[in-house]
């Protein structure tokens, strides 16, 4: 009840919305009710100007003026109320007006009928409730006010009847006043339903209105008609230029023959023209069917919605629908999809296809009874290309490995790419095992091959571990794990060959994962124990320094080979760590217990170079001990040239500058270059055992590698050391060719620091004698 009259905002509606519009019904007819008011006034005065003095009628007929007045003002307000932003006090306000207008008629009656007039009651009840119906018919928009008017109106008159004992007369007053309420609230309960009907067809209106016009401004869409015949009609101008054509080149014409191109002579449509044949033969309704379209040559894509149309007697007319052209968005969809996979460098499959390869090829090798493999591939020396050349002569480098491998592969066999300089190669039909040896030796000979890249010839290898499916896996998981530890052997082996896996492989994983836990703790269990080997002049045989070895003793593992933790901690760049305490520990061993003439050599891994603090690192190490810096040789391989060679050089010039020594170590065992000798002036070249045991052989290639290294050494002011000598004559010959100091089982072992202490200490009464 009171949202129909206005007091309370309609749910889900907009209140302004809804009555403003009522409201504003207002207005129209204003005019209407002024004269009808001074009708019914005159009427009243004609009734009682004979028994009611002139002055009283003057009085109340000048108060009705009034408020005739201002209701006709707010009456007039309201006709913009559909407009502006329509509020609920205006509604009260505009009851009020008829409310108090109402009051004046019936003040004006009670007056006239308590004045003499009373004789004319109920021909002046008769003028008032001409006026509430009136009312109620004029204002059935507003229903607030004219219950208001009402009522008021009907209280005066009763008050009257009532006063002059016409008992019955009041009685008709009270029910047609009642009855005038409710009637005027079922008029409103229709005029507010009716408002809202119209207001949700508006609403729907204006959607469809927005769709067509969204659909009209669509550049890609268009609605088409064909008849019976399949031919197009209503041809609409963007229909004729997705066809390319004018409209009227168009209209009449079969659809499927103007989309169809060239085929449509020979009936070589594609599938999706069948399907749209099909679908317009049977009468059947269709959406977003994609269809392939050529358009004045060119190959387009249209997504077709259709419906078949009917007349009145259900004679089929024919077809109706819309259409869009989604070349765009399909060669977008392909482009992500070969994005997602292929790999954009080398354009091989990615990590994604070869897994889905692989898994399709474990279900073809299980239906078939057969066997299936995978091949991983990792280049050998990539990163000393990527760290020296950059990351763009890299990538180029890679383009041309998978330039190489493609050629390679057979029918059944696919090759990709991993990641970084990974590749793998799926073989579906691995029944021939002679073939993944020969492909593997295939691949590790044509990317060992030189490379010319920027007018540079560049050289890498590559590794190759393989597994067998299902025999080594059944799952592409297992497969991928399996293929990489043989990987990892191949590499481990030196790089440069093929590793079969072995179930062996999976169990020396975990022996080195567990390894690997128990040396992340190792340092804080106090694990680590250092021991020294001596060196010494080659002729005098007098002790000239040690070098520190690293040992660890694992409280889980017993005794652990360097051979076996040192690669390990350098893989996880534990060596970092345990290089430090090396270097602490050392320093401080010999700058307590030994003499100054003796020296401490530390090895020094190439992870421990790149660390932007390595310096530093040896500056505590000496300061901190109180050794002299003279008294430290800092021992390096030449695979520090291989990684951040301009990082690691910049290191040891800082570490000579202090006035520390650095040596060569296990020369031309590894990537050797003079090179190295020119641009970091070492101190000592140290000769690998290899070619002293070689010579003790009276191999010529050793006996003349010992030489060419030594007169070397003594052009460029440099010292020699020859490792691994075990006996007498060895000894005799290293001096006989030259070397300066020796090293070796023949003058001691590795041994703990108090042995160390007692060689010292030998050394030292020897002299004294």
């Amino acid at each position: 009840m009171r949202q129909i009259v206005g007091l309370q905002q309609p749910e889900g509606l907009d209140f302004a919305r809804v009555f403003g519009r009522q409201y504003a019904l207002v207005t129209r007819r204003s005019g209407v009710r002024v004269i009808i008011n001074i009708f019914a006034a005159l009427t009243l005065v004609w009734f009682c100007y004979q028994s009611v003095s002139a002055t009283l009628l003057s009085v109340w007929g000048v108060a009705l003026a009034f408020t005739v007045g201002c209701s006709y003002f707010l009456d007039r307000v309201m006709r913009d109320a559909d407009e502006r932003d329509f509020t609920s006090d205006e509604i009260r306000n505009h009851a009020i007006a008829s409310g108090l207008k109402g009051l004046v008629w019936s003040a004006g009656l009670c007056i006239l009928a308590f004045s003499g007039a009373g004789t004319h009651l109920a021909e002046m009840w008769a003028v008032l409730a001409f006026l509430i119906l009136a009312s109620s018919v004029s204002r059935y928009s507003a229903p607030l006010s004219t219950i208001a008017f009402s009522l008021t109106m009907t209280a005066g008159a009763l008050a009257a009847a009532i006063g002059t004992f016409n008992h019955g007369l009041a009685a008709i007053m009270l029910a047609s006043g009642i009855f005038a309420c409710f009637g005027v609230i079922e008029t409103a309960r229709m005029s507010i339903g009716a408002r809202l009907a119209e207001i949700e067809m508006n609403e729907k209106s204006e959607t469809v209105s927005m769709l067509l016009r969204e659909f009209e401004d669509g550049q890609a869409d268009w609605l088409w008609q064909i008849d019976t015949k399949r031919r197009l009609h209503n041809v609409s101008p963007r229909l004729a230029f997705a066809l390319g054509r004018e409209s009227s080149q168009v209209e009449g014409k079969p659809l499927l023959q103007l989309i169809s191109g060239d085929s449509w002579k020979s009936g070589n449509f594609p599938a999706s023209l069948h399907e749209l044949a099909d679908r317009l033969k049977g009468k059947e309704s269709f959406s977003n069917l994609t269809v392939k379209a050529l358009v004045n040559g060119q190959t387009r894509w249209w997504e077709l919605s259709g419906t078949p149309t009917y007349d009145e007697d259900g004679k089929w007319l024919g077809f109706r629908g819309v259409g869009s052209d989604v070349t765009t968005q399909r060669e977008s969809s392909k482009k992500i999809e070969y994005l997602a996979r292929y790999d954009t460098l080398t354009q091989l499959p990615n990590r994604l296809q070869i897994n889905e390869s692989l898994s399709a090829a474990l279900t073809y090798a299980d239906q078939w009874r057969t066997r299936c493999a995978l091949l991983m591939i990792d280049l050998d020396r990539f990163k000393a290309v990527n760290d020296s050349l950059g990351h763009l002569v890299g990538d180029r480098l890679l383009a041309h490995v998978a330039s190489r491998l493609t050629p390679l592969m057979n029918e059944g066999e696919m090759c990709g790419r991993l990641g970084g300089d990974e590749f793998a190669v799926v073989i579906r039909d691995a029944s021939d095992r002679r073939r993944v040896d020969t492909l593997a030796k295939a691949i590790i000979s044509s990317l060992s091959a030189p490379y010319h890249v920027d007018n540079q010839v560049l050289y890498v290898g590559a590794s190759v571990g393989s597994c067998i499916g299902p025999r080594d896996g059944s799952k592409v998981e297992e497969l991928l794990r399996n293929a990489d530890l043989a990987l990892y052997r191949a590499k481990d082996e030196g790089g440069g060959s093929h590793f079969e896996y072995e179930p062996a492989l999976h169990s020396n994983a975990e022996e080195r994962r567990v390894l690997e836990f128990a040396l992340r703790h190792a340092l804080e269990k106090k694990e680590f124990v250092l021991h020294y080997q001596p060196v010494v002049d080659a002729h005098t045989e007098e002790l000239v320094s040690f070098e520190a070895l690293v040992r660890w003793n694992s409280e889980e593992h017993g005794f652990v080979s360097p051979g076996k933790f040192i690669p390990l901690a350098e893989d996880t760049r534990l060596i970092v760590p345990i290089g430090t305490w090396v270097m602490q520990e050392a320093c401080r061993e010999a700058a307590r217990n030994w003499p100054e003439h003796v020296k401490v050599n530390i090895n020094v891994s190439p992870e421990q170079l790149v660390e932007p603090d390595f310096a530093g690192t040896v500056v505590r190490a000496l300061s901190h001990s109180g050794l002299d810096p003279r008294r430290l040789e800092i021992e390096v391989t030449e695979s520090i040239f291989m990684r951040d060679a301009n990082v690691a050089r910049n290191a040891l010039e800082q570490c000579m500058a202090l006035g520390c020594s650095v040596a060569l170590d296990d020369f031309g065992t590894g990537y050797s270059s003079l090179g190295y000798l020119r641009k970091l002036k070492f101190t000592t070249i140290k000769v690998d055992r290899t070619f002293v045991q070689g010579a003790a052989q009276d191999s010529p290639e050793s006996l003349a590698i010992i030489r060419a290294v030594v007169a070397m050494a003594d052009s460029l002011g440099m010292t020699t050391t020859a490792e691994g000598v075990e006996n007498d004559d060895e000894a005799e010959m290293i001096r006989r060719l030259g070397c300066n100091k020796i090293q070796g089982f023949h003058f001691g072992r590795p041994m703990p620091a108090e042995d160390a202490c007692k060689i010292v200490a030998r050394a030292g009464s020897r002299k004294r004698a």
